[in-house]
């Protein structure tokens, strides 16, 4: 099953200011989310955030957050950005 990966417009603007590093590990994972859908244990520090919310770190500055709820097939990226500011 493929699934849909939806960015956030506030993401998408913002991700020209990310490096350009961030940005390929970002894609990578997007990429991996649309394959095999919001559970990425292959990714360093993946965990549940409870409420159909899920984490990892693209580095160790960076992070990625999104949702996806029970038994749909969209995901949505919320937050890519310093883990500082995470939304968790």
């Amino acid at each position: 099953m493929r699934y849909e990966v939806r960015i956030k417009r506030k993401i998408e603007r913002g991700l020209r200011k990310l490096p350009s590093e961030v940005q390929k590990l970002l894609y990578l994972l997007l990429a991996d989310l649309q394959a095999d859908g919001p559970i990425q244990k292959g990714w360093r520090n993946f965990s549940p955030l409870g409420q159909d919310r899920y984490h990892c770190h693209l580095n160790y500055k960076y992070v990625a957050c999104w949702t996806c709820r029970t038994g749909e097939i969209v995901i949505e990226v919320y937050y890519v950005g310093s883990r500082e500011k995470a939304a968790y």
